[in-house]
């Protein structure tokens, strides 16, 4: 696999099966992972000592690898555990020769325990990568989880991870406080996830493009997306379904 330097200076890849990069070119690999997902996520749940976390899909690793950097950073006394499912494993495989930043250099262990493994643990932190099927994992992780990265290929790629279904799974693992971040902004994306109960906000900034995330419990810092409204201005949107795959 090629890397492919992105604009922030960071590094992802171009997949030839979904015919997409992992990261956005534009708004940076790194910059994506923090900005789209880590930060929302700690910010929503700043108070809690010991955060959940589901990862869809590893990747790149990206998302778990900059969830460490910021955890040790501002919130060292917070413990993580985290799930990753990601269906190739040739690519997690050969993730300790990708050119990650400096500032993962404190994680080479974790890294290599990770590709070779799957899995890492600590005092701190519980990390396992399943080589999966992201559907069938989901289908069968139980418990109450307090974040969902959402980070699949987009979904005219990869449709199946972001059917109102598939969201289904996501709500039952997320409870009353869990939130979803995602980079899409579709509306049969949002759809979706409002069809299962959840709140949805913008997140916006300077230096990225606009995101999304979702929750059942109300956001106080994030500018809710009303949906009543987006769905009066068109009438025939309707989220992705498991039987338009078929």
């Amino acid at each position: 696999m090629e890397w492919v330097k992105s604009e922030d200076g960071s590094y992802t890849a171009f997949s030839s099966e979904y015919n997409e990069h992992y990261h956005s070119t534009k708004d940076g690999a790194l910059n994506e992972s923090l900005k789209k997902h880590i930060e929302p996520a700690f910010l929503c749940h700043k108070d809690k000592k010991h955060l959940k976390i589901i990862d869809i899909c590893f990747g790149l690793g990206w998302n778990t690898l900059a969830t460490l950097y910021y955890r040790d950073i501002y919130f060292p006394d917070t413990t993580l555990e985290i799930v990753s499912p990601e269906l190739d494993g040739e690519l997690v495989a050969s993730l300790v020769d990708f050119p990650y930043p400096e500032i993962f250099a404190p994680y080479k262990t974790i890294i290599k325990a990770l590709s070779q493994e799957g899995e890492y643990k600590d005092d701190r932190t519980s990390i396992r990568v399943e080589i999966t099927d992201a559907r069938i994992a989901m289908r069968e992780l139980i418990g109450s989880w307090d974040v969902c990265y959402q980070d699949a290929f987009s979904p005219s790629s990869n449709p199946a991870l972001w059917t109102r279904e598939y969201f289904a799974d996501v709500a039952r693992l997320m409870g009353e406080e869990g939130v979803v971040t995602t980079y899409s902004i579709a509306l049969a994306t949002r759809l979706a996830l409002y069809e299962n109960g959840f709140h949805l906000y913008i997140n916006s900034g300077e230096g990225y493009r606009s995101a999304t995330i979702a929750s059942k419990m109300v956001l106080e810092p994030f500018e809710q997306v009303n949906m009543e409204h987006k769905l009066r201005c068109n009438p025939d949107a309707v989220s992705l379904r498991d039987d338009s795959l078929r």
